[in-house]
Parts: structure tokens; C-alpha cells; sequence
């Protein structure tokens, strides 16, 4: 196991009803001006809103609202945001979303602070030093954002989509209430169980020995998510499952089971071109090329594959062969995916086999370039893990 610090501020505020308590939190951390940041017309419709603005004026505390934040949130209004909470002395974001929301006010709180463009953060050309801060109130399990310190935003000239990460962007709170996911379409549910489980996969394929703890900690979360995804899928109102995979969400990308261990993040790179160019869902986009991305490097560690399959997928070991469980643990998570209704190649996805050039090009490696990981991958690796999934069957 490796060095590592861990830290993990945020409060979470789990269970039903709590979105009635955000003023409380939202005044105990300082916050005085409130932008409500929020995604399209469900919020409102379904009375969340109202009941976050009455928790404020509980609270004395005013607000003003941002809406209209989209899969895959764009610079355009995250631009808006700024100036917005510029003109209007806001000092706390109130991200009343998934994580499109949350990653949207993310970037609104380091932008508010900064001199220059807030793109600077997402192309690593100015280091976060500060930001106002932001609290959350959960309503899609899937990307994790309320528990950590990372926003992905799209930009819409090009459809570059990018990522930042710092400490000021943790959460200072999240609201966690699973009723609120609920009412989620199918489709939805599995595109955030595949990203949760995306998260762990991410850091369970190390190059890190001796960390049994974390693999453990990490294959709890996987079948955690294994069990419960088809429970919500078959009754949407199944309030323990819900909660389960919630919190597993926070659990996969909080910090907390990648600690002392390499990671990858190659697969999460490479999605990110998918759904910068096809504007298609992150989770549904990692479903095509995570088993992808593993069929590539499996020999790199055939033994942490054979692992995985054993222990999440009940793959029993083939001693003589550990090859042959590993394949067959990455066909059943495809054949999971599939059956929580995850497209599982490039037709189903929407995607075009002819694009994986322009695909490799938004990668960004050039002709020799090499990222880290894992494996290490070149553009020419990236070129063939795309047309694994192109092509990808169970």
C-alpha cells in the first residue's frame, strides 16, 4: 500500500426529507446569498424547489435561481452563473441536481473568485486556489460529485469535455434523500449504476500491491451495485435499494476506496470524447467501453481480473486456466449491463465506427504520446479499444 492522505470534509445529510433542512446547513456554513442551481423543469415540478427556497426563508437567508443545466454541462452557463453571482453578492451555490448540477456549480464557485476565465481550471493552465462554497442536494445516484472535489464540463465551442479537480470544490454539505431518486426513469438509474460501478473499477484495477482492504472495501460497492440495480429497475419506489446504491455512489467516488492504491481513469478519458461528440449519457457511454477497455488489458494482470470475476460475479476459478475466468467475468459484467438496459456497443450507444479517428484525435495523445495507468495507453491502443466496442457482443 502506498502513502496517502485522506480527506473527506463534507457533512452528509442522509434520508427522507432532509432537503427541508437546507437552509440550517446552508447557514451554518456561512452562507448569506444563495444561488439555486438547478437542471430543467422536474425539480420544479415535482415541488423540490419550492421546498428548498421555504428551508430559506426559514433561514432569512435570500437567493436568486439558475436553471436550465444540462447532461454534460456546458461553459455557456456556467459563465452565466459567475456573472450572475458576481452582480448579486452571492456567496454560497445550492446545487439542487445530479452531477451535471453539482460539476455546473463547481465550476460557477471557482469562477466567482478568479480573474481570468474559469476554463483556465479545466485545461490546467491556472491551479484552483479558491472558491465560494457549495452545497448540495442530491436527487440522481450516479456520478458522485457530492462527496468530491471534481467537476467535468463540456465546452461548447468544440465539444471539449473536460475536468478539474481541488479540495475547494468539495461539497461543504449534501443533502441525501433517496425518495427523491425515485421517480427516475429506468434508463437513468442504470446510467448512474454503471458510473458508480465505473468509479470503482477505475481504482480496483491497480498496479498497487498488498491492498486488500481497498479491494475489498471496492468489491462491497461493486456487488453492492450487482444486487440492487435490478431491485430499483424492476420497483422504482424500493426506498432501502435506493438508498443502497446512493450511498454506494458516494462510497465510489468519495476517496475512500482508491486511498494507497494506483489508479486508471483511462476508460473515463476515453468516454469523455464519446459524449463531448455525441452529447450521449456518461454512464451509457462507459458501459460500451469499460468491458472494452478490459478485454484490452487484461494479460497486463490476469490474475486482478480473475479476481474480480470470482468475487463479484461468482466466476468460479479456473486454476489450470485464470485466463479463461477473467474473460468470463468481463462478459458478465457486459451481460449485466445489458440486462439493466445499457447498450453494450456502437450502434446501440448512437455512436459511428467511421468518427473513431476523430475520437482518437479529441483524445489528445498525437502520434506519440502516452497516458498513465494501468496500462499505459497510446493513440493507436485508444484506436483499438474503441473498435473492441464498436463491434463489442455478450
Amino acid at each position: 500500500m502506498e502513502n496517502f492522505n485522506f480527506y473527506s470534509p463534507t457533512e452528509f445529510v442522509f434520508g427522507k426529507d432532509r432537503e427541508n433542512e437546507c437552509g440550517k446547513y446552508v447557514k451554518k456554513f456561512g452562507g448569506s446569498k444563495v444561488l439555486i442551481h438547478y437542471g430543467g423543469s422536474s425539480a420544479i415540478k415535482s415541488g423540490l424547489i419550492d421546498r428548498v427556497k421555504k428551508s430559506l426563508d426559514s433561514e432569512k437567508i435570500p437567493y436568486v435561481e439558475l436553471g436550465g443545466v444540462k447532461p454534460n454541462p456546458r461553459d455557456v452557463l456556467v459563465y452565466e452563473g459567475i456573472d450572475l453571482c458576481k452582480k448579486e453578492n452571492v456567496d454560497f451555490i445550492l446545487a439542487v441536481g445530479g452531477g451535471s448540477v453539482i460539476d455546473s456549480a463547481k465550476a460557477i464557485a471557482v469562477g466567482v473568485p478568479y480573474d481570468g476565465d474559469f476554463w483556465d481550471f479545466y485545461t490546467y493552465k491556472a491551479k484552483i486556489e479558491k472558491a465560494i462554497p457549495v452545497g448540495t442536494v442530491l436527487t440522481i445516484a450516479a456520478a458522485g460529485s457530492e462527496g468530491s472535489g471534481d467537476s467535468v464540463i463540456t465546452k461548447e465551442d468544440g465539444m471539449w469535455k473536460r475536468g478539474a479537480g481541488s479540495e475547494h470544490m468539495r461539497p461543504k454539505f449534501s443533502v441525501m434523500n433517496p425518495m427523491l431518486t425515485c421517480t427516475l426513469p429506468s434508463y437513468q438509474t442504470a446510467c448512474g449504476a454503471t458510473d458508480i460501478m465505473a468509479h470503482v473499477f477505475e481504482r480496483y484495477f491497480t498496479n498497487t500491491n498488498e491492498v486488500e482492504i481497498t479491494d475489498r472495501l471496492c468489491e462491497a460497492v461493486l456487488i453492492t451495485m450487482v444486487k440492487e440495480t435490478p431491485r430499483v429497475i424492476e420497483d422504482p419506489n424500493n426506498y432501502d435499494a435506493r438508498a443502497n446504491i446512493m450511498w454506494a455512489g458516494t462510497v465510489a467516488h468519495n476517496g475512500i476506496v482508491g486511498v494507497g492504491r494506483a489508479q486508471d481513469w483511462n476508460s473515463h478519458g476515453i468516454e469523455h470524447e464519446l459524449s463531448g461528440l455525441y452529447d450521449c449519457a456518461h454512464g451509457a457511454g462507459l458501459a460500451v467501453v469499460m468491458p472494452s477497455w478490459m478485454e484490452f488489458v487484461m494479460e497486463h494482470d490476469v490474475m486482478r481480473f480473475a479476481q474480480m470475476a470470482e468475487r463479484v460475479f461468482g466466476v468460479p476459478m479456473n486454476f489450470a486456466d485464470p485466463s479463461d475466468t477473467a474473460r468470463k467475468g468481463i462478459k458478465e459484467f457486459r451481460k449485466f449491463l445489458k440486462s439493466i438496459g445499457m447498450p453494450i456497443n456502437f450502434e446501440e450507444l448512437g455512436a459511428k465506427k467511421e468518427d473513431i479517428p476523430v475520437l482518437v484525435e479529441k483524445f489528445g495523445l498525437g502520434e506519440n504520446g502516452k497516458t498513465g495507468g494501468f496500462v499505459s495507453l497510446s493513440s493507436k491502443d485508444v484506436e483499438k479499444i474503441l473498435n473492441i466496442a464498436a463491434e463489442a457482443t455478450i
